[in-house]
């Protein structure tokens, strides 16, 4: 099976489609700005789970947000949990550098 991943800016989202089918299998919804990608949830149909549609996704929008020299804020608990496993893409997550208190 063969996932291909495309950016869709008009909708914010990644979209991951299976070769030779048209409907989406899963997807990636984002907020961007010209410094920092936040990724705020992903999706899969159900019937791909578990086939690597996920990660397909995860990992072209990490490889497209490190080519376009972009932080990134993973606050969906996919994207975060995927970073974690894979440590050659944590120089990208983001970091507070505030040093404000309450």
């Amino acid at each position: 099976m063969v996932v291909n991943v495309s950016d869709a800016p008009e909708a914010k989202r990644y979209e991951a489609r299976i070769e030779g089918e048209s409907k989406v299998a899963g997807l990636a919804q984002y907020i961007r700005t010209a410094e920092l990608i936040a990724f705020v949830h992903t999706e899969v149909a159900p019937e791909y789970e578990g086939r690597g549609v996920g990660a397909a996704l995860v990992r072209t929008a990490l490889d497209e947000a490190r080519a376009a020299n972009l932080l990134v804020l993973p606050t969906c608990p996919f994207f975060a949990g995927w970073i974690a496993r894979h440590p050659e893409y944590e120089d990208l997550v983001y970091q507070s550098r505030s040093r404000v208190s309450d």
